[in-house]
Formats: C-alpha cells, structure tokens, sequence
C-alpha cells in the first residue's frame, strides 16, 4: 500500500492569514502522524508565504516520520536543503504569483539545472525526486537527470470529470508503469481528495501519496487526526478494491 505524506502547508497559511503563532505547523504534523501519516510534507518558498525557515528546523527534529521537502532548484534553497538534511527533497517548479504549484517541472527546458541540482543534493546524502507532468518524455529526462523518484502530478486527473477523468487516469498509470519501467520509485499527488484518491491508490507499484489542501481542508471540520484516519482507510480500499 501506499505511504500517506501529509503536506501541512496550508496549515501554516492560516497561520501567516493573521500574521501570529497559531496554528503551529509542528503541531500539526504530530496530530497528522497520530493519524496515520508516514510521511509530512512542506514546501519552503522563496517568498516564505506559508512554511518559514524555523517550521523546516524544528520540523527536522521533532517530526518521527519522513520529512519531504519541496522546494525550487535554486542556489539559497539547496544550501537550505544540505543545511538541514531532510529524509528527501522534491524539486517542484515556482511562480511568485501562483496559489499553489501550477504543473510539473519542465524538464525538457531543465534537465541541466535538474542535474547539477541533484548531483548537489545527492551529495550530501539527501534522497531527490522530481515533480513531473504525466508524459514519457519527463519521466525518461528525470532518469536521465538522476532523480531517484519522480512525483507524477495527479492535478489534471483531479480537474477533471467523466469520460475526460477516465483518460487523465489512464495518463497517470502509464506513467507511473513507464517510471517503475526506468528503475524509479514512484509518487503522485496534487488535487488529490476524498473522492478521487481511490482510483489513484489503487496504482501497483506506487510508492506514496502526497497529499496537502484537501487533508487540512476537512481538518478544519472534522480535525486533524480522523482527517488523516479516513485518507488512510479510502486509500486502503483503492488497494483492495484493485
């Protein structure tokens, strides 16, 4: 079954939506680990929107699970990243305007600053991964760039509906088929919710589920802990119903 890694992100908007110390991130991913989560995400942005420097450090020593940092393949973020060493790192792209990541790394216009990216973190021990679009042509770049996994980004699955699902579902497994295929370890994740993740969960081979806004989202209603309870048992019936 797929790993559950909880992004908390938007925990921390609503922090910064008041500009003072609660909600606590930290606390958060603890709530989110008691129910279940293997893993807890956060992307560190250039403009500190959300997640700010001292959630990272206090999250790299407190959090018990896999921390995976998501962050744009620039010079101040990978010093971040070798600084704090967390268990792995997904390179994503970036817009200063955008509400939240817009698609997967072109790859195609990138692989050479991917490479010496991940040759960088690779270095120093840390584990790298590639948000990518659902094509063959990203997944064959990102071996190619030595990427150790790949994150197949689900939105255009999520977005859609019907006949037009059915298809962007049917991108997403050959996709995650095609990287398995080249010897990656395989994630997929964005737009992912309660009433589409059993279709996606239901995948072979795939190695974790990130999931983010639709987690806090129901949090904000039910809490945090059976938020991440229910995740976990839908994604659990997309493995059995397979």
């Amino acid at each position: 079954m797929p790993v559950l890694c909880v992004n908390i992100d938007h925990v921390a908007t609503l922090r910064q939506a008041r500009g003072g110390l609660e909600p606590e991130p930290v606390m958060a991913a603890t709530l989110a680990v008691l129910g279940g989560a293997e893993g807890i995400t956060v992307h560190l942005r250039e403009d500190r929107r959300h997640i700010n420097d001292r959630d990272l450090e206090i999250l790299k020593k407190f959090v018990p699970v896999e921390l995976n940092l998501e962050m744009a393949a620039t010079p101040e973020m990978i010093k971040i990243a070798l600084s704090i060493k967390p268990d792995m790192v997904t390179l994503v792209p970036e817009k200063r305007q955008e509400l939240t990541t817009e698609g997967g790394i072109q790859i195609k216009k990138e692989q050479g600053k991917m490479r010496e990216a991940i040759k960088k973190l690779k270095g120093g021990g840390i584990p790298v991964s590639l948000f990518i679009d659902p094509d063959g042509e990203s997944i064959q770049k990102s071996a190619d760039a030595g990427a150790d996994m790949v994150e197949i980004h689900t939105g255009y699955y999520a977005n859609a509906r019907g006949i037009s699902q059915k298809a962007r579902l049917k991108e997403v497994i050959g996709s995650v088929e095609g990287a398995l295929s080249l010897g990656l370890l395989v994630n997929a994740g964005h737009g992912l919710n309660y009433r589409n993740v059993k279709p996606v969960a239901s995948i072979p081979g795939l190695r974790g589920l990130y999931i983010g806004h639709s987690i806090v989202s129901m949090a904000v209603l039910v809490g945090l802990k059976e938020a991440v309870r229910e995740m976990k048992a839908l994604i659990a019936e997309g493995v059995a119903g397979r």
